[in-house]
């Protein structure tokens, strides 16, 4: 449970990084010539997705998911506000294993 908590909280980050990189970011660089903000959120965002990914492989395998709510995380994980949808199924099923 641990793990899925951790990725819980991945997800939220990740999905956070986008939205500011492309909410704010990415206007400060096409809109006020200001690149410096998609440099570094860019980078932030990346380290989240490939962090993201990895949990998700280990979440996948050791909850025995199937493959179709894997692929619906990745796919979250490319549309903003994706990753903070998906936390709904995450937090039913937190919710489910402290039941038992």
């Amino acid at each position: 449970m641990k793990l899925l908590q951790l990725f819980r909280k991945v997800a939220l980050y990740e999905g956070l990084s986008l939205i500011i990189l492309m909410g704010i970011a990415m206007p400060l660089k096409y809109i006020w010539d200001q690149p410096a903000a998609v440099k570094y959120v860019g980078w932030i965002h990346g380290i989240l997705f490939i962090l993201y990914i990895w949990i998700l492989f280990r979440v996948w395998m050791e909850r025995d998911w199937p493959f179709k709510r894997a692929a619906i995380a990745v796919i979250a994980s490319l549309v903003p506000f994706g990753t903070i949808i998906f936390d709904r199924s995450l937090k039913r099923e937190v919710k489910e294993l402290r039941a038992v």
